[in-house]
């Protein structure tokens, strides 16, 4: 298997089986109960519904996109999406709060998320490229979308897409896809754990200063305050964007944007106990459909890493408070999962299943 490509390039083998109904079933079901959930707990309180429901659409509206371009175009689009993420984080630096500009250290934002997705994108092309000299300028992409977030002061964002990049790498030697993306939601729910633990004070005094330092104690604030909504209403949550109403911290803080900085923590405070499991809901049928996604398992993981990334920074950021986050990040799944053209060349899994190999 070429390193750089993926493609071992066989002949004469047949095209992998479909198996992207379920996918789609189970997403509509999934994102059908987060929009019906929303307006549950927005019944008879002030509180907005239309952030959430703005989302369901965003991500609905992103995966399509991808799914078809994805088909018709693989390469084309997902260079397309890879530039247009970079472009608005670039544009976004004076912009979007909690993004790049800022200066605190543990700081995640929509910069950040954005500049994991144009990394994330740009090593998929580089997946689906057949020509060589095509997938090493696609991964030099990747590589200077990280050096860009670097030298634009975003740790965060510099860690995460050389993450997904590397991650892209070594996807290419990986045989067994659904291991790969085990590894990936274990990683994702030690994040999500870290965060609620830092919230509920639970870890050694050492290694609680240490993160807190890093998150900054108004973020820790937020949070517990968020923990603290969602112990008091555990099934409904106090209503959609009513934490910025409602949150001591939030109201003492200048130029509060209302939110808690981390997406579990949010939902658990605004929507219950249930919010916070449609949320991984969300994520997981994502990675259900990487798993069961005809296209190369280099590309599945890919995708995979660039979505656990995301989740990480919005375990502990704002990222998923922005459309263009949450449109991009379906996008790339709908990308990442679509369906191969009728009789156009066999991409690597094709050739994976051709010679026995375990997806």
């Amino acid at each position: 298997m070429n390193v750089l490509s993926g493609r071992p390039a066989p002949e004469g083998v047949r095209e992998p089986r479909d198996r992207s109904g379920l996918t789609e079933v189970a997403g509509a079901v999934v994102l059908g109960v987060c929009a019906v959930w929303s307006l549950i707990c927005a019944a008879g309180r002030d509180a907005r519904p239309e952030g959430v429901l703005l989302a369901v659409l965003a991500v609905a509206a992103g995966y399509a996109c991808g799914r078809i371009f994805g088909t018709l175009l693989p390469v084309l689009a997902a260079t397309g999406l890879s530039l247009g993420a970079l472009g608005l984080a670039l544009a976004s630096k004076g912009g979007m709060p909690g993004a790049i500009a800022s200066p605190a250290p543990g700081h995640t934002g929509a910069a950040a998320a954005l500049l994991v997705l144009a990394a994330g994108a740009a090593c998929i092309a580089a997946g689906a490229a057949r020509a060589l000299w095509v997938c090493v300028l696609l991964r030099l992409t990747a590589l200077a979308v990280a050096a860009v977030a670097l030298a634009l002061g975003s740790v965060a964002g510099f860690v995460a897409a050389l993450g997904v990049l590397l991650c892209s790498l070594a996807a290419l030697r990986m045989r067994r896809r659904l291991l790969g993306l085990a590894g990936l939601v274990v990683a994702t729910v030690l994040v999500v754990g870290a965060s609620w633990a830092v919230a509920e004070d639970v870890l050694p005094e050492g290694l609680t200063v240490s993160l807190q330092g890093q998150l900054t104690p108004n973020r820790v604030g937020l949070w517990q305050d968020a923990l603290g909504m969602a112990k008091e209403n555990p099934l409904l949550g106090v209503g959609p964007d009513r934490f910025g109403a409602l949150s001591q911290v939030a109201r003492q803080t200048v130029n509060a944007d209302g939110k808690p900085h981390s997406a579990p923590l949010q939902q658990a405070a605004e929507q219950g106990v249930v919010g916070v499991v449609l949320l991984g809901a969300a994520y997981c049928w994502l990675m259900f459909g990487l798993w069961r996604s005809p296209r190369a398992t280099p590309v599945a993981l890919t995708a995979g890493a660039a979505l656990t990334a995301l989740a990480a920074l919005a375990s502990i950021g704002n990222a998923l408070s922005f459309t263009p986050v949450t449109a991009g990040a379906a996008l790339l799944a709908g990308l990442a999962t679509a369906r191969l053209q009728p009789g156009g060349l066999p991409d690597t899994a094709a050739w994976e299943r051709a010679r026995g190999e375990p997806l």
